[in-house]
């Protein structure tokens, strides 16, 4: 059976740059006619995709799959963790939840999920001609090399050669790549055949001294700096700078809670790119402010959060803001936090603005939908989007959105707002119906000029990072690692 040739991209750290730089392969070498699939084995994030099958995924992976030009598939990511407090996480596999499990009882089970890992991995390398694979975090966590199934443990079974790379950005960056290539076995070594340095901004004369003596050191060519690209692509979780990034100043002014187990925040990315919407991020009371509109996005921990927004005066100040008529829209974990009441192994007072209730159950709900918008401002509005929750809510007020299938999600009441619609802004016409309305409400002139579509805007953006990459790589070295792999 033919099978696709491979690359893996692995780097020195998490934030390293791997999952654009895998995006950026994907594109390069779709543009160069190859049929490119992404692959990781464990991917751990709180910003999840629904796939066609009702399946999750990563959403590092879904880029990757977009930049290639193929639809996401759960294959391309059998493992992913989804935090749920510094020590547990939710543990999905082939897109389904297992479970809960401490940090201590995952390393003890993630050996099990091998067979799975690799069935995933052999049916993606049996349908394309290559995989790029990404790995996590760094293949130097001495600690957590026994059983390995997502760095060198995965690139030894699935025999990849392996690009390292480091981040120039956060300083360090020759440490960086000198101390991994160090600490590794030398079979290990062996697979590391190229370095990249990554978010250089600077003058690159200065650098090549350092590179000559980088090779030297660790008998490693360096294929490459990537710039510094400022490219607008889904970041992957919380550690994206979008979320600390004071928002561009725009005429109407958006606050996004930013909680501390925040999910799913692309959400929003639609209203960032609006000329007329300034979206920013805030986690006190004082950076709240008085916005145009507050938004609670989704969360991994709905409870905690919702204590956590009461007990540092947030969630005081949110009520204040409705009271005076601002628009309030909470998605998911948000919509569930506006009720009267949550109810998990505790039940805690919600925010009361909404007239719902919520009661957490083991089952998940995972799905894929579409309807219209009936919440009298927005009415009309086409949604396709999409549900990741645990809890059921139960609403008596009038429904946010009618489902496709006749169904009612969310509520609202006066200015408040409620839905489990993700993505709810991704085909463009909730997000021109918000902007008229929120510039009726303050008397700005919403003009006519419409912002670039969410699908054109992606395209174009790929292409960017691509091009952007592209140039700063010795492409030929690359593709002589990819087709002659193991006798390069």
């Amino acid at each position: 059976m033919r099978k696709a040739k491979c690359v893996m991209i692995q780097g020195t750290m998490s934030g390293a740059g791997k999952s654009l730089l895998c995006a950026a392969l994907c594109r390069i070498f779709r543009q160069d006619g190859w049929r490119v699939a992404p692959f990781k084995s464990q991917n751990m994030a709180l910003n999840s995709y629904v796939t066609p099958d009702g399946l999750e995924m990563g959403r590092a992976q879904v880029v990757q799959a977009e930049a290639a030009g193929i639809v996401p598939d759960v294959r391309m990511n059998p493992v992913l963790l989804k935090p749920s407090s510094d020590t547990g996480s939710q543990v999905i596999v082939m897109g389904r939840a297992r479970g809960d499990m401490g940090a201590a009882a995952y390393f003890r089970y993630r050996k099990s999920l091998l067979p799975e890992i690799l069935a995933a991995y052999e049916s993606l390398a049996a349908e394309y001609d290559l995989i790029v694979i990404e790995g996590a975090g760094s293949p130097a966590e001495i600690n957590l090399r026994r059983d390995d199934i997502v760095n060198m443990g995965l690139a030894e079974l699935v025999d990849a050669p392996v690009l390292l790379v480091g981040d120039i950005d956060r300083g360090g960056v020759f440490a960086q790549l000198y101390g991994t290539v160090e600490l590794l076995a030398p079979p290990e070594r062996e697979r590391v055949r190229g370095l990249l340095i990554n978010k250089f901004r600077g003058d690159l004369s200065l650098l090549r001294p350092g590179l000559a003596q980088l090779e030297d050191l660790t008998k490693v060519p360096v294929f490459g700096v990537v710039p510094y690209l400022n490219i607008d692509i889904d970041d992957e979780d919380s550690l994206s700078p979008r979320l600390s990034q004071t928002a561009a100043r725009k005429p109407l002014d958006i606050a996004v809670i930013r909680f501390p187990r925040v999910s799913n925040f692309t959400d929003f990315a639609p209203l960032e790119r609006h000329p007329l919407l300034g979206v920013r991020y805030a986690d006190s009371a004082r950076r709240l402010g008085s916005p145009d509109m507050v938004i609670l996005p989704g969360t991994k921990s709905t409870i905690p959060d919702l204590l956590w927004a009461r007990q540092n005066g947030l969630e005081a100040a949110v009520l204040q803001l409705a009271a005076r008529g601002t628009p309030i829209l909470g998605v998911c974990g948000g919509y569930q936090m506006l009720g009267g009441r949550v109810d998990d192994a505790v039940s805690v007072r919600g925010m009361g603005l909404l007239p719902c209730r919520t009661v957490f159950a083991p089952s998940k709900t995972l799905a894929r939908v579409g309807g219209v918008a009936a919440y009298v401002n927005l009415s009309g509005a086409r949604l396709d989007g999409y549900e990741i929750h645990m809890g059921r809510t139960e609403s008596g007020g009038a429904a946010f959105c009618v489902l496709d299938d006749g169904r009612r999600d969310g509520c609202c009441l006066g200015n408040v707002m409620g839905t489990y619609l993700h993505g709810l802004f991704d085909s463009g016409e909730l997000t021109e119906k918000l902007c008229a309305w929120l510039c009726a409400r303050k008397g700005i002139d919403p003009g006519t000029a419409a912002p670039e579509s969410r699908a054109d805007c992606k395209e174009r953006q790929y292409d960017l990072l691509a091009d952007g990459v592209r140039a700063a790589l010795d492409m030929e070295a690359l593709r002589r690692v990819v087709e002659r792999w193991p006798l390069c």
